[in-house]
């Protein structure tokens, strides 16, 4: 995760000062203060951007390589479709999610260890530009990322992009989805330990049982039905159809329950946000 130091502070007290002079001198004056918070944070992964985009892009391209070694001459996933193909806009997709979730997360929960947290609260920014600035962040963190693993993966096998607008729907959907995601378990936890275990208990596994590495039509009935219960399958098979023009099921119905489970956690996000749950006491 990434770290705040007491120079990072000292900086962010007169920032602090002058977003809340900004604020109580007009809307327009309120949206230069919530740029200004969606530029720090997405400044805050940029500059640590060897450990933000660099490692994790790092991570696909070794998934990609040992699982299409192993698989490519074993499964096909898709009429038509090479394993290492299938295996690419899944990689991305995955990178996207994860990325977006672990920086709306990670920053939250570190201004609240260091102390930080009341430079963001003193200036009187509404429940919604802290949503748009934090969800901002995480989405343009997880698109660059995933950008990042698709340029080094193309020469493994180059995309067809069947339906590109598809692709980057469910892409700035799914990052959206999952940066709020990040927001809420930002906000709950008090500890690293609690952070860890939403991300390696509920959001691990949930994008690990997403399909990512294989097609859902190849379960069993029960798994089958168990991985239409998972909205991150829904995620990557949408995204996986803007390659193909092929999916476990209609674009349509994925993009309907994707749209439906951000709207879920977004007003639940929103909620916390507008009570100050766990950031005012």
């Amino acid at each position: 995760m990434n770290t705040v130091g007491a120079g990072d502070r000292d900086r962010l007290v007169p920032a602090a000062a002058a977003l809340s002079i900004a604020s109580e001198s007009g809307t327009g004056s309120k949206l230069v203060s919530f740029r200004t918070l969606l530029a720090k944070e997405m400044l805050r992964f940029w500059k640590v951007g060897f450990q933000t985009i660099a490692a994790p892009v790092l991570t696909a391209v070794l998934y990609l390589l040992v699982f299409s070694h192993v698989l490519e001459a074993h499964v096909q996933a898709l009429p038509g479709v090479s394993y290492t193909a299938f295996l690419i806009p899944g990689l991305v997709m995955m990178s996207v999610l994860q990325n977006a979730f672990a920086n709306s997360s990670s920053s939250l929960i570190q201004s609240k260890i260091m102390g930080s947290l009341i430079f963001v609260l003193l200036p009187p920014f509404s429940h919604w530009q802290l949503f748009g600035a934090y969800v901002g962040a995480s989405v343009v963190r997880g698109i660059v990322v995933g950008l990042g693993v698709l340029i080094f993966t193309v020469g493994f096998a180059p995309p067809a992009f069947a339906a590109p607008l598809w692709a980057l729907a469910f892409g700035v959907l799914g990052a959206a989805m999952l940066g709020t995601l990040g927001l809420i378990a930002g906000i709950w936890a008090d500890k690293f330990d609690q952070l860890a275990g939403f991300q390696n208990f509920i959001v691990m596994p949930a994008t690990f049982l997403s399909g990512v590495f294989y097609s859902v039509n190849g379960l069993p009935e029960f798994w089958r039905t168990v991985s239409h219960l998972n909205p991150f399958f829904y995620m990557i098979d949408g995204f996986r159809y803007g390659f193909f023009a092929q999916s476990d099921v209609n674009p349509w119905i994925s993009l309907g329950v994707l749209a439906c489970a951000f709207v879920v956690v977004a007003g639940i996000a929103l909620n916390l946000l507008a009570r100050g749950f766990q950031l005012r006491q």
